[in-house]
C-alpha cells in the first residue's frame, strides 16, 4: 500500500507529465529531475545576512555556512528529489533575482514583489513577511511617523523589497541602502543610524544582539515569502509549487520555523 507522501509523489509526477503535454515542455521522470536541476545538483540561491528570519540565512559560527529557515527547506526539496544540494550565496533578494538568467541557481525563496516577476516565476507563500523599524539605543523615536524627520538617518538594505516602500515614503529623513546587511548592523549599533528597515524577524533577532536597540510595533510593509524559480521554467515552476505545498501540509515548513526560533510567526494557508 502507498504511503501518504508516495501518493503525493506519484500525483506531483501526473501533474508534470500533464503540464508537459500542454505546454510543451519535457516530461520529467520520477528517477530524476534534469528539468528541475539541470547539472543534477540542486542549487538553491539564499541571502545571508547578520540576523535571521523566515526569509533571512546567517552565518553558522562552528562552519561559517548558511543555515536558517530557507536552508532547511532548501535541504527538503533536494531531498524530494534525491539530489544533492548547493547553496547559492547572495547579500539580497535582488541579487538573487538578477542572476536568474545566467543559470547559477534553480530554486529560491524570496518576500513576493512585482518588480521581481521579469526575472523570476513566483509561487506559493510559506509563511507572511512583515517589515518595521529597528530604532537605536536612546532614540526619541516612539512611532513610524516620528523616523521621517529632518535629520533622521534611516538605513534599509539595497535590493529589497523593504527598500523600495521605504524610499518611497520618506519625505524629510535621508535615506542610506546598505549593499552589505552587516554595515547596517554594525551602524545602527554604534548609534550612527536611527533606525533601520528590515522584515520583522531580522530586527528582534537583530535587537537581541544590539542593547538598548528597540523594534517598533507598526508594520510598514506586509507580504508572504515565496518560493521561486528562474523565469520561463514552466515544469521547475510546477514542481516547486507542489513541493512547497508538501512541506507546509506534512509540517515540514512548520519544523523550520520553530528550530530557528520563529515559533510565531504563523505558516501562510
Amino acid at each position: 500500500m502507498l504511503e501518504g507522501r508516495d501518493m503525493l509523489r506519484l500525483g506531483l509526477i501526473a501533474t508534470l507529465g500533464l503540464v508537459a503535454l500542454m505546454t510543451g515542455a519535457p516530461e520529467v521522470k520520477a528517477e530524476g529531475a534534469l528539468e528541475v536541476a539541470p547539472t543534477g545538483t540542486l542549487r538553491v540561491a539564499v541571502a545571508v545576512g547578520p540576523a535571521a528570519s523566515a526569509f533571512w540565512t546567517t552565518r553558522d559560527p562552528a562552519t561559517g555556512k548558511p543555515r536558517g529557515v530557507t536552508v532547511e527547506l532548501a535541504k527538503a526539496a533536494a531531498g524530494m528529489l534525491h539530489l544533492p544540494l548547493q547553496l547559492v550565496e547572495y547579500q539580497s533578494s535582488d541579487e538573487i533575482a538578477a542572476a536568474s538568467g545566467k543559470d547559477v541557481w534553480d530554486l529560491s525563496f524570496m518576500p513576493a514583489d512585482v518588480k521581481r516577476e521579469a526575472f523570476v516565476d513566483q509561487g506559493p507563500a510559506y509563511v507572511a513577511y512583515m517589515s518595521g523599524y529597528l530604532i537605536r539605543a536612546g532614540s526619541d523615536i516612539r512611532s513610524v511617523a516620528d523616523v521621517d524627520r529632518a535629520g533622521m538617518r534611516v538605513g534599509c538594505i539595497e535590493g529589497t523589497s523593504t527598500s523600495r516602500t521605504v524610499e518611497k515614503s520618506l519625505k524629510q529623513a535621508k535615506l542610506t541602502k546598505f549593499v552589505k546587511p552587516e554595515q547596517a548592523a554594525e551602524l545602527i549599533g554604534k548609534g550612527e543610524l536611527d533606525a533601520l528597515a528590515m522584515g520583522m524577524g531580522a530586527l528582534e533577532d537583530l535587537s537581541r544582539k544590539l542593547p538598548g536597540t528597540k523594534v517598533l510595533d507598526e508594520v510598514i510593509q506586509s507580504t508572504g515569502v515565496v518560493v521561486v524559480v528562474p523565469k520561463g521554467k514552466t515544469v521547475a515552476k510546477v514542481w516547486a509549487a507542489q513541493f512547497l505545498t508538501e512541506a507546509k501540509a506534512d509540517g515540514t515548513v512548520r519544523r523550520a520555523l520553530d528550530r530557528n526560533g520563529f515559533t510565531a510567526d504563523k505558516v501562510a494557508p
